[in-house]
């Protein structure tokens, strides 16, 4: 596991414990909801962090490979409101395709 990688999984486990400990100490008063709604955006964002960076990162330096059009073609593929499982095989087909020319 790499250092970004570590690093968001660290941010990660920080953002659910901050989400486990505000009805503690809270004491049950609501949040507002504006930062209930930024609090409900973390995991995504988080997610999408180590996509990058797994996708873009090859250790210490940038990486533009066949990785990129893979996700390219998932993000294609959710656009088009694809299920799951064939979001997975279009973003493994593009990447073999690209990796075999």
């Amino acid at each position: 596991m790499n250092d970004a990688t570590l690093t968001i999984v660290i941010l990660a486990a920080i953002t659910y414990v901050l989400k486990a400990a505000g009805p503690i100490v809270l004491g049950g008063r609501a949040l507002s909801p504006r930062i209930e709604r930024v609090i409900g955006l973390l995991p995504a964002a988080l997610l999408a962090a180590l996509i990058v960076t797994s996708t873009l990162a090859n250790g210490v330096r940038w990486s533009f490979d066949a990785r990129i059009v893979g996700v390219a073609a998932a993000a294609i593929a959710l656009w088009r409101r694809l299920p799951f499982v064939a979001v997975v095989i279009v973003a493994g087909a593009a990447t073999a395709l690209v990796r075999l020319a």
